[in-house]
């Protein structure tokens, strides 16, 4: 009677396409998903339901929320239903002791949320997670166990919405955005990829326009392509196909990205760079289950209960990694067998199961210690002693019934459910599934893989011809009872696809030729020439891209590059995927993210985040992770583009800069370039209205900002720095001048006063990088550097001389020399003035003339940021000749250095780049129904970043 009552309460769990995930269940029709995901009504009656006196009269079984285990309980503080999000009123409620769903007895026949238990039955194609190191997240639930993560460490995907405690990590799908394909499929419509909760309680159901979300528990449904949010009684409703939302002109098409990133980890392929990890971030210590966890049951007041240690199988045991379980001392074997089955979110029948004691034996052998068969009369006290520890096994059967998934083969169903016994073999269960289909190709042509479908890592093994399926599925139980639950198995045409790594490798000496770089490959990676080739190199950078046919050689070289160094300089490998740009929809421009996490006191590290959860991850780069070249090269064929560069305007120089070196190899050489300025100037940022830096602004809101900004024109400008200084060369002894250099402007250059206090700032950061992580305090900085110049004497315009347009220009007393490209200077000070002059033009960006402007010193220089004054106006020009008498500081867009004597040559440089200006029109406010994507409020632990 126990074992009936038990077995009744996971619901029907034969109907693994019924209802609806707490995670991301799938929308389409192949997986039964769409109107009809409420599974069969359940006539089974179950006899201990009218037991008097025994547990199972608390329970109540709702008809449509399959895998729930719901038990009536006493609240004893304010408690919320998960189903409906009011107030729960009284001291009862119904709770799932599996996932902790509450409810309303009156919600109970409406519930819809699939337990935690059996949302992998529902994932349409598995794919891992890419989980940052612990951190504490404010107002999040965990997808596993629905309880708050504010006291516990836990764990957020960085590719999609999930959060999860780190002792629930084990426990959670492998149901990650697709965000690219490895070649086997084919096809150019995406669903709607949902997840449960964790958004605005204002949020707005797209289907019957009332609040949806909750910040008391974890409810609502969200799709995390387009945004859109909705009950999850409403969400089956909603049409299939997903559009992107407002940002699909933007959004890279998962369909349109190739990636073969088998031997690969998430953070490899989507360039996360590990020196955001902490150290503690290994596999065993985040696939742990530690004790006195979340999860774990604490130990309990009631002298009526006792503790056990639970293992569900050989590798919990070598990690000695157990759960916990509270069991009364006096409780039949059924009762903790179903218990530790439930702390495992295992969904079987627990008749199929029994525990053992665990003992050095039971490792080697199956003698089994304990039986649920025996006669329930001999169990009137508990076997179960407190001290022991115990393990899962699955008791053996004959036969079984698997689920065969079909893989990419475009039928109608699913999968193919097929008895086994012991004599049948893989082949045996290929040949049988073709039968089903009615196909009559041969079985050589097929093949089944055995997939682990792990929170991580998605596992894949092709099964031998022979092997029989009951011993394969044997050793998964005796390795992991959960991952047997997370197990499928595919049949998959045994045709061999195309394998295409690219790997673009920074850090080679430059201007060198294919032949030498595969040369100097070959000396430091021992590369194998059938296997690999070089396309294309980028010589004046010192980088190839490596097009890598075998995933063994691919791996090899990927983690040799990371200890290598050629001429003392270390290389950086870095994994690009290949964008299909011949299938990218004529509307689509996407937009090529470049983020700089060092900036703007490390709010750029955020923005990762927030921009990889709003567009495809593989269109976001952070650019201390090989700089923008990777970027560059990924969309180096996609015909229409835009860029959005967060950082300084040093950061943007460098993305300019990178851009016009190879710009020629880019089907799109023009590409339009947004600016959010994450600095301590911002003058670039300012003057395209940007703002004067980033403060927490939705991103959502600032990529429609984007998307409806408007293309200008703006110049740019190349400085000869020719020093006459001589250098005395190492190897033979002679005194040799200094080669001339070139750098690029796009904002000011400054010598003298200027760049000194520039230089002052970045020395200091240099030493201390760590108290430079607020524009209040560089700000700080600099107002100290420039009260030490008080007693500076005017007497630069001695040190140089000044040509415009060929023409000498005589100087005036003055401290420092700016040239100005924009209306902009020290963090947003207008430096020329606003009063007309005859003898000038009005400034403007993209009008092929330099300002040339004077400051008497650190005085003066304050007073133009404080608005009292401009500066000396000197000279309009588009060509200049400065000649330095002495050594002098220089700096370009912030980048400051001490400048030899001899010639600066300042010219136009190329054609002018195109920018995007923010629009003047005030964007409109974003509906509660938009993707809710401010920036999580996070703390990582001491060893986070």
């Amino acid at each position: 009677m126990a074992a009936d009552g038990a077995r009744s309460r996971f619901g029907n769990l034969g109907q693994r396409g019924g209802g609806s995930s707490n995670s991301s269940p799938s929308s389409s029709p192949k997986l039964g998903g769409g109107k009809n995901r409420t599974p069969p009504q359940q006539q089974r009656q179950t006899n201990a339901s009218s037991s008097p006196g025994t547990k199972h009269q608390q329970l109540k079984q709702a008809t449509s929320s399959p895998g729930h285990s719901f038990k009536k309980v006493t609240l004893t503080k304010p408690t919320f239903c998960h189903h409906c999000t009011d107030f729960i009123w009284g001291l009862g409620g119904f709770q799932c002791e599996v996932c902790n769903f509450m409810s309303h007895e009156k919600c109970l026949k409406h519930v819809k949320t699939l337990c935690a238990c059996m949302a992998s039955s529902l994932v349409r194609v598995p794919v891992s997670h890419c989980f940052r190191s612990p951190g504490h997240y404010k107002k999040k639930f965990c997808a596993v166990c629905r309880k708050h993560l504010e006291d516990s460490l836990a764990l957020r995907c960085e590719v999609c919405e999930l959060h999860v405690h780190s002792d629930c990590v084990l426990f959670a799908c492998s149901d990650c955005r697709q965000c690219h394909h490895g070649g086997q499929q084919d096809h150019d419509t995406y669903h709607h990829h949902w997840r449960e909760g964790n958004f605005s309680s204002s949020a707005r159901c797209e289907v019957c326009k009332k609040t949806c979300g909750s910040s008391e528990v974890l409810s609502g449904m969200r799709c995390e392509w387009c945004g859109i949010q909705a009950h999850a009684s409403c969400y089956i409703i909603i049409k299939h196909e997903c559009t992107f939302g407002r940002l699909r002109d933007m959004v890279l098409p998962p369909n349109c990205v190739r990636l073969h990133s088998r031997n690969f980890s998430k953070m490899h392929c989507f360039r996360i760079s590990e020196s955001l990890q902490t150290e503690q971030d290994d596999d065993n210590e985040l696939d742990g289950i530690t004790q006195g966890s979340v999860k774990d049951t604490t130990t309990s007041a009631d002298s009526s209960k006792q503790n056990l240690k639970i293992y569900d199988g050989h590798d919990a045991v070598k990690r000695n990694q157990p759960r916990t379980i509270s069991v009364p001392r006096i409780a039949k074997s059924e009762e903790v067998v179903e218990a530790a089955l439930r702390s495992y979110y295992i969904p079987d029948d627990p008749q199929d199961y029994e525990l053992q004691t665990l003992t050095h034996q039971t490792l080697v052998c199956d003698d089994i210690i304990n039986r649920n068969g025996a006669a329930e009369d001999s169990k009137t006290t508990s076997v179960f002693k407190e001290a022991e520890a115990w393990i899962i096994k699955a008791k053996p059967k004959d036969r079984e019934v698997i689920k065969v998934y079909l893989g990419w083969m475009k039928v109608g169903v699913a999968y193919i459910s097929i008895p086994v016994g012991r004599e049948n073999t893989v082949q045996t269960v290929i040949q049988e599934v073709l039968l089903q289909l009615g196909r009559q190709e041969s079985l050589e042509n097929f093949r089944l893989v055995e997939v682990f479908m792990g929170s991580k890592q998605v596992q894949r093994r092709v099964l031998l011809i022979d092997e029989l399926i009951l011993d394969v599925l044997q050793d998964i139980r005796m390795t992991s009872i959960r991952q047997m639950n997370q197990t499928r198995f595919y049949i998959e045409e045994n045709q061999k696809s195309e394998i295409l790594i690219h790997i673009l490798i920074s850090g080679l000496p430059p201007l060198l030729t294919a032949e030498e770089y595969i040369n100097l490959l070959k000396e430091h990676l021992d590369i194998k020439e059938h296997l690999v080739s070089v396309v294309p190199t980028y010589s004046p950078q010192g980088a190839v891209v490596l097009e890598i046919s075998c995933f063994s050689e691919a791996e090899r070289i990927f983690m040799l590059v990371k200890d290598t160094t050629v001429n003392n300089k270390p290389l950086t490998g870095v994994i690009i995927s290949q964008i299909l740009h011949e299938k990218l929809p004529q509307s689509t421009c996407p937009l090529l993210v470049f983020v700089n996490p060092k900036s703007g006191g490390l709010k750029g590290r955020d923005l990762l985040y927030s921009f990889r959860k709003l567009l495809n991850p593989h269109q976001v780069f952070e650019l201390t992770n090989g700089g923008p070249l990777p970027g560059f090269h990924a969309f180096a064929h996609v015909p229409y583009f835009r860029v959005l560069v967060c950082g300084g305007d040093g950061t943007v120089g460098w993305v300019l800069g990178a851009l016009e070196e190879i710009r020629h190899k880019l089907a799109c050489t023009e590409p339009s370039i947004a600016v959010l300025p994450l600095g301590t100037g911002n003058d670039l940022g300012r003057v395209l209205r940007w703002g004067a830096g980033y403060s927490g602004e939705d991103p959502y809101s600032i990529l429609i900002a984007v998307d409806e900004a408007e293309n200008v024109l703006m110049d740019r400008w190349t400085i000869l720095l020719d020093a006459q200084e001589v250098v005395e060369s190492m190897e033979n002894g002679i005194s040799e001048p200094e080669p001339p250099k070139i750098v690029q402007m796009n904002n000011y250059c400054g010598i003298g006063i200027d760049a000194e206090l520039s230089l002052d700032f970045h020395q200091a950061r240099e030493i201390e990088p760590g108290k430079f992580n607020s524009r209040f305090h560089n700000k700080g900085v600099y107002v100290r550097a420039g009260l030490q110049k008080l007693s500076h004497n005017r007497n630069l315009h001695k040190d140089l001389k000044l040509q415009v347009d060929q023409q000498e220009i005589e100087l005036p007393n003055i401290e420092g020399l700016i040239f100005l490209n924009i209306p902009s200077w020290g963090s947003g000070a207008d430096l020329w003035g606003s009063d007309n002059d005859n003898r000038y033009g009005k400034p403007r960006i993209d009008d092929g003339l330099l300002e040339v402007v004077g400051v008497t010193g650190v005085v003066h220089m304050g007073q133009v940021q404080g608005g009292l004054r401009s500066g000396i106006r000197i000279a309009q020009g588009s060509y200049f000749r400065v000649t330095l008498l002495k050594p002098i500081p220089v700096q370009v867009d912030g980048e400051p250095w001490i400048q030899p004597p001899g010639q600066i040559i300042i010219s136009a440089a190329g054609p002018k780049v195109h920018m995007l200006k923010k629009s003047k029109q005030k964007q409109k406010k974003t509906s509660s129904s938009s993707k809710d994507s401010k920036v999580d409020s996070v703390t990582v632990n001491d060893n986070g970043s």
